[in-house]
């Protein structure tokens, strides 16, 4: 699987994780302490390679593991 791939799947995943804990990506954006929504929305698309901090404040903040964020069964 490629890097596009991965960034889309991931994305994929965690716009389903959010919409199951019922946040917009703004306030998913407040929990994991980055500035605007739109960055979520950036990551969801598969748009962006985010941070590890970001990926881990992801997983706090919607209690997930990151097998539920990212299938490397898969890869």
């Amino acid at each position: 699987m490629d890097k596009k791939e991965i960034l889309k799947e991931f994305g994929r995943n965690l716009k389903a994780e959010r919409n199951r804990a019922g946040l917009s990506q703004e306030q998913l954006a407040e929990k994991i302490g980055v500035s605007y929504g739109q960055v979520v929305g950036m990551i969801e698309r598969g748009e962006t390679n985010t941070s590890l901090s970001v990926i881990v404040g992801i997983m706090e903040a919607l209690d997930l593991d990151f097998d539920k964020l990212y299938n490397r069964h898969n890869a």
